[in-house]
């Protein structure tokens, strides 16, 4: 389905959100990355509309948002399928099994060289540190859920949830060491 461009409109709720966002801050533009998140939750990625849209609804300048929006590789610049699995390659995640569990996501979804999954509802691509080294391998998805400790089985799993459009639960990571929270 082709948006139109005066089909780039924030709705009611979604303003409301943006306006209590911008008054957590001394200045609006500090609210530009939730505003950024509303948009891209709404439209699947950001297009140049979606993200004028942000700079006209916060009255900035398109290139402050379009700077924002190009320095995080959380906002998605292109239209994408609508689940991602960002796999951790850093130090821990390397040395552990990151690189190869890259490689096992690829050859499941059936990736192009872009990552695109050949079903068309995943991609893959390689995350810097994502902050988790103590369960490493591990990947985060569409931003939002960590899958810890990864295994072949795991990431078969994954990917078939994914595939139904299921939602991945979040998991609590068990401390090996109780005592450190007694």
């Amino acid at each position: 389905m082709m948006t139109e461009k005066n089909d780039f409109v924030f709705s009611a709720d979604e303003l409301k959100s943006i306006e209590a966002h911008v008054a957590k801050y001394p200045e609006k533009r500090s609210a530009v990355m939730p505003a950024l998140w509303i948009a891209q939750e709404k439209f699947g990625w950001l297009s140049e509309e979606a993200i004028k849209l942000v700079a006209d609804t916060l009255d900035l300048p398109y290139s402050h948002v379009y700077g924002v929006a190009s320095f995080y590789t959380m906002y998605f610049k292109k239209k994408a399928p609508k689940h991602l699995i960002e796999v951790c390659t850093c130090f821990s995640c390397s040395i552990t099994g990151g690189p190869e569990t890259y490689e096992y996501v690829k050859e499941k979804i059936e990736a192009d060289e872009s990552g695109f999954g050949k079903e068309g509802k995943i991609w893959v691509r390689q995350a810097e540190c994502l902050g988790a080294c103590d369960t490493a391998p591990m990947c985060q998805i569409t931003n939002r859920t960590y899958v810890h400790n990864l295994t072949e089985e795991k990431v078969d799993e994954l990917i078939e949830k994914l595939r139904k459009d299921e939602e991945i639960p979040f998991q609590s990571v068990p401390l090996k060491d109780q005592s450190v929270v007694d």
